[in-house]
C-alpha cells in the first residue's frame, strides 16, 4: 500500500511538470538549504561554525517581486532550528514567519518547508537563524527581492550587484555564548568584525598572518549596486570604502531620496543599497572598512572588519591607513541627524507602479498609542532578563495562532501594558491585543546602555520621529509626516527615543523584538495578535499550511517524518488545485495505475 502511495505521488508530480503551463498565478522559485556544522577559521581561530549548504556565509536567495517561494530547509544541527526572514511580510501567513511564537521548531535531522510569496515587495533582505542563539556561529545569508520587468528602477541599471554580509563575531559558538548569558554574564567585547564571512586584510601589525580577507572584484568606471545588511549580534557597524562615495538608493525594500554619504552607520538587522561608482584612479586597490561604533574606540579598536576593494587593472595592493570614521565622539546629534536625513523617495514606484509616497500616512489619525521601554537586564526571579515595560517574555509552548485555531486554552495573555507601569519586573507570556486595520503609533524609549536595534515582523513602518531625551506628547511636533523612511528595523539610541507609526492590515501574530540578540535572548520582545473578527471565509488570513509542525498542548498530533515535507507540501498543492484540466490528468493517471 505504501509503495502505491509513493507510485501514485511520483505520477501526480509528474503530472503538475507536464501541466505547468496550464496553472494560472505567480511564478515559483524553489529552494534547498541544509543547515549543518562545519569548521572554520574566519579569525584566524578553527570553530565551529553554522553553513548553509556547505557555506559559510549561506547563499543568497534571489527572487523576484510577487514569485512564490518555496524554500525546503534541512536541519542536520544537532539541536532545533527556525529559520526567519527579516523584513518578508508574509502577508496573511506569519505561519512562515520562522519565530518561536509562530512556528514550532524543526527537531534535530527533520526538516521543513516553507511557502510564501513575496507579495508587492522588492530591495535587500536577509535570512539567519531565530532560536538558540545560533545566528552567534552563523547560518544567515542575503534574500534579494528584484523588481519586475515592467516597473522601472528610480536610477540606471547598475553594471552589477553585489551583496555584503557584516557582523561583530566571537571566536566562542553559539553555545558557549548561550551559556555564558545564561549564567547571568555579559558577553564582552567581540573578537572581530567578519565582512561576507572573513576577518580582516591585513592592513597594519595588529592583524596577524593566515587571516582570510575578503575581495570585491570590479571594473572601473561601471557603478555597483552594493547591499549591505548587519548580520550580527549586537554592534553598530560603520560602512565605508576608502575614497568612494555612497549613493543612498534602498532600504529594507522601500527606495530613498539619492544623498551621497562618505560612511553610514549600519545598525544590527538593518540594511542598504549603494550605487558605488568606481571613478577612481584603479592601478591600486581599496579598503572597505566596517568598524564599532558606540563604544571606547581605543579598547574597541581591533574590532575592525577590513575588506579590498579590486579594480581589474589594479597594481598594487592597498596600502596606508583606514579611511577615518565619523568624528562625532563630541557630538551625539550627529547620528541622530544621520538616521533622520534617510528620506523616501515619494516619487519613485517600488513594487507596484504607483509611486510610494502616495500612501499619505501623514494625514491619517492615529487609533492606538504604545510606548514600548526597555532598561539594562535586570534580575527575575533568579535570572538575568530583559524586558520591555517590565515584562520578560516567556514564548508559548504552542505558538499562538496555532492556539487559537485549535482552541488551546491559556497558551498566552492578551494583557501587554500599553504604558510602562510603574511594578515590579516579571516572566510572562503577555502579547499586545492589536486592532485590525489600526493606524497605531509606537514609541520605543531606550533607558539601557547600549544603542538597540528594534525590529517588527509582518510590516513595515514609518520612521518618524528620533531624538536623545524623554518623549513627550510635544515630540510630536517633530515627527515627519511627509516622507519619513518605511522600512521594518530601526535603532534606538540609549537614553533616546524612536518613534514609528504603522498600519495594521496583515492578520497573524507579529514578534516586536530587540535585534540585539543577547537583548532578544534574554526576553525583550513581544508579539502583536492581530486578528479579523469578521474574517468567516480565511480572505485575510490563510489556514495552518498541511505540513504544520505540532508542539506544546499539540505535540500529540505531529507525526513521525516519513517522506521529505517538501513533497508533502506538494501533494497538498496537488489536492487543492482547481483546474479542471489538472483535475482530469490525475484521474486519467490514477486509472493507468
Amino acid at each position: 500500500m505504501a509503495s502505491f502511495g509513493l507510485t501514485l505521488y511520483s505520477f501526480v508530480y509528474i503530472g503538475l511538470l507536464f501541466c505547468g503551463f496550464c496553472l494560472a498565478g505567480d511564478p515559483f522559485a524553489n529552494f534547498e538549504l541544509d543547515f549543518s556544522y562545519i569548521t572554520a577559521s574566519p579569525l584566524g581561530v578553527p570553530q565551529q561554525v553554522i553553513a548553509v549548504n556547505g557555506k559559510f556565509p549561506g547563499p543568497t536567495l534571489n527572487v523576484t517581486t510577487n514569485y512564490n517561494v518555496v524554500v525546503n530547509v534541512n536541519n542536520r544541527l544537532d539541536e532545533s532550528l527556525l529559520v526567519t526572514w527579516p523584513g518578508i511580510e508574509m502577508r496573511r501567513t506569519s505561519w512562515q514567519d520562522g519565530v518561536l511564537g509562530t512556528n514550532c521548531p524543526i527537531p534535530a535531522k527533520w526538516n521543513w518547508t516553507y511557502q510564501f510569496q513575496v507579495k508587492d515587495q522588492i530591495g535587500s533582505y536577509y535570512y539567519a537563524p531565530s532560536i538558540n542563539f545560533q545566528r552567534a556561529s552563523g547560518g544567515f545569508g542575503g534574500f534579494i527581492i528584484t523588481n519586475r520587468k515592467v516597473i522601472s528602477l528610480p536610477f540606471n541599471t547598475p553594471d552589477g550587484d553585489i551583496v555584503i554580509t557584516i557582523g561583530d563575531w566571537y571566536t566562542r559558538n553559539h553555545k558557549e555564548l548561550r551559556a555564558s548569558l545564561d549564567a547571568g554574564k555579559e558577553l564582552g567585547m567581540p573578537d572581530g568584525v567578519l565582512i561576507n564571512g572573513k576577518g580582516p586584510f591585513q592592513y597594519n601589525s595588529s592583524v596577524p598572518d593566515g587571516i582570510e580577507h575578503e575581495t570585491l572584484n570590479v571594473d572601473p568606471g561601471k557603478t555597483y549596486r552594493i547591499r549591505v545588511v548587519n548580520v550580527g549580534i549586537s554592534t553598530c557597524l560603520n560602512f565605508r570604502i576608502q575614497s568612494h562615495n555612497l549613493i543612498l538608493a534602498e532600504t529594507e525594500g522601500h527606495y530613498t531620496s539619492q544623498q551621497n554619504y562618505s560612511s553610514l552607520d549600519i545598525h544590527v538587522g538593518q540594511s542598504y543599497s549603494f550605487l558605488v561608482t568606481m571613478d577612481q584612479n584603479g592601478t591600486s586597490d581599496y579598503y572597505v572598512v566596517a568598524s564599532a561604533r558606540f563604544v571606547n574606540q581605543s579598547e574597541w579598536n581591533q574590532v575592525t572588519g577590513v575588506a579590498i576593494l579590486h579594480y581589474s587593472n589594479s597594481k598594487s595592493r592597498a596600502a596606508g591607513t583606514l579611511p577615518d570614521p565619523p568624528n562625532d565622539s563630541n557630538d551625539n546629534s550627529f547620528a541622530v541627524n544621520q538616521a533622520m536625513s534617510i528620506r523616501m523617495n515619494v516619487t519613485a514606484s517600488g513594487a507596484r507602479p504607483n509611486p510610494q509616497g502616495s500612501f499619505r500616512y501623514g494625514s491619517i489619525n492615529v487609533t492606538d498609542v504604545y510606548v514600548l521601554k526597555s532598561v539594562p537586564p535586570v534580575m527575575i526571579n533568579g535570572k538575568k532578563r530583559a524586558t520591555f515595560n517590565g515584562i520578560s517574555f516567556v514564548n508559548p509552548e504552542t505558538p499562538v495562532r496555532l492556539a487559537d485555531n485549535y482552541k488551546v486554552k491559556g497558551s498566552y495573555k492578551l494583557d501587554f501594558p500599553n504604558m510602562p507601569l510603574d511594578r515590579p519586573p516579571t516572566m510572562d507570556r503577555s502579547l499586545i491585543n492589536a486592532t485590525y486595520k489600526a493606524f497605531v503609533e509606537i514609541v520605543l524609549e531606550n533607558n539601557d546602555t547600549v544603542v538597540q536595534s528594534f525590529h517588527m515582523d509582518g510590516y513595515s513602518f514609518f520612521v518618524v520621529g528620533m531624538a536623545y531625551g524623554e518623549w513627550t506628547e510635544n515630540s510630536r511636533g517633530s515627527y515627519n509626516r511627509w516622507d519619513a523612511i518605511a522600512r521594518s528595523t530601526t535603532q534606538v539610541f540609549p537614553g533616546g527615543w524612536t518613534a514609528i507609526l504603522v498600519y495594521l492590515d496583515n492578520v497573524g501574530a507579529w514578534n516586536l523584538r530587540a535585534v540585539n540578540l543577547d537583548r532578544w535572548y534574554l526576553g525583550q520582545e513581544t508579539y502583536m495578535r492581530i486578528i479579523n473578527p469578521e474574517d468567516d471565509g480565511q480572505k485575510t488570513e490563510m489556514p495552518p499550511p498541511g505540513n504544520v509542525l505540532f508542539c506544546g498542548a499539540l505535540a500529540h498530533f505531529q507525526k513521525p517524518q516519513r517522506i521529505s515535507t517538501s513533497d508533502a507540501l506538494r501533494i497538498e498543492g496537488l489536492l487543492k488545485l482547481k483546474s479542471k484540466i489538472l483535475v482530469v490528468f490525475v484521474v486519467v493517471i490514477y486509472m493507468m495505475i
